[in-house]
């Protein structure tokens, strides 16, 4: 057996970490072969429920789980980790706008960029789930100096993960049989789901979706906007946002940046850009990425359309205002302390 790693959970006590976790002890991230030590962190008043996921993860009898360490402290949390699901951060309510979320969520990747900082793994992988996931990496990012800005990463696979579902659904084909949808920008309304790249296998022969579907106005109508206001029509159904499909699209996330991408694949990840496709230098954006040795690398040279650089220059500019209003935020509470 391999020397088990450790791994942080934040938000341990909340809804997504409560499918994430068991999918992590089960060994469908980091492989059957691989031992794990779970660090669960979450905030003092959520305690008593740590409690009850602590049972439950004893009650599970997984056989690669080798320890559980409940805390509310992020030097205990961060301590040795050689992986990060930063999925805690203050929640979206029906109605509220992302903006509002920036200010309170600053303060929190701030203390965990200072944790993991000092007490994590020098080549931890960090993948930021909690919205605004883009920005909220960038700032952890910021305050975690020692580690290489490439190990922050925000997730968009599962807007990746709702868009291939959507073009399977549309051609009655399976999952399985579409490959390398992309997402563009950030993980919010402004996002841009691009089939313009994507490949699907039908009766034994590999087409473009483009192709195989034949509708424009779909693709950069309806297609669009249901992906880009999914997680608003899963909160207005289930009174709470997405959390079975968010937990398996970060196993997703984490599983192909650990193990690397099949050749001629690729998948979306938040990742520092370098201005690759004309998108703002150094805000976290989406961008298809091909992973080798648990580096990820941006597909350069695909053709966009003047639709598609419209959709991007959109989401590039969102990105930068958030970036801005971050830092301001950061700004004046250096300034209050």
């Amino acid at each position: 057996m391999a020397e088990p790693i450790r791994v942080v959970v934040t938000g341990a006590a909340g809804q997504i970490a409560y499918s994430l976790l068991y999918m992590i002890a089960r060994g469908e991230v980091f492989g059957k072969d691989q031992p794990i030590v779970l660090h669960l962190l979450d905030i003092p008043p959520m305690v008593g429920v740590l409690e009850g996921v602590v049972m439950e993860l004893a009650d599970c009898a997984l056989p690669l789980l080798v320890e559980v360490v409940p805390t509310t402290d992020p030097a205990v949390g961060f301590k040795d980790v050689s992986a990060a699901f930063l999925v805690g951060a203050m929640p979206r309510k029906e109605g509220m706008e992302r903006k509002d979320l920036l200010s309170a969520n600053v303060k929190i990747f701030r203390t965990q960029g200072q944790a993991l900082d000092k007490f994590a793994k020098k080549d931890v992988k960090v993948l930021v789930v909690g919205n605004p996931a883009n920005t909220n990496a960038l700032v952890c990012s910021s305050y975690a100096p020692s580690i290489p800005r490439e190990n922050f990463s925000a997730m968009t696979r599962l807007d990746q993960n709702r868009a291939t579902s959507q073009i399977a659904a549309k051609l009655g084909v399976p999952i399985s049989a579409v490959k390398n949808i992309i997402i563009w920008g950030n993980h919010s309304s402004t996002q841009y789901p691009d089939a313009g790249q994507a490949k699907v296998t039908a009766n034994g022969t590999v087409k473009s979706v483009v192709d195989a579907i034949n509708d424009n106005g779909y693709l950069q109508g309806s297609f669009v906007e249901t992906v880009q206001k999914r997680g608003a029509a899963v909160i207005a159904a289930r009174k709470m946002s997405s959390a079975m499909s968010a937990a398996k699209a970060a196993c997703d996330h984490m599983h192909d940046w650990w193990n690397g991408t099949a050749p001629a694949q690729f998948v979306s990840m938040g990742v520092f850009s370098d201005g690759s496709y004309d998108s703002p230098k150094d805000v976290i954006f989406s961008f298809p990425v091909e992973i080798k040795n648990k580096q990820w690398k941006i597909v350069s040279g695909l053709t966009l359309s003047d639709f598609a650089k419209t959709k991007l220059s959109v989401t590039g500019k969102e990105l930068q205002e958030e970036k801005d209003e971050a830092l301001s935020v950061l700004d004046s509470n250096v300034s209050n302390l």
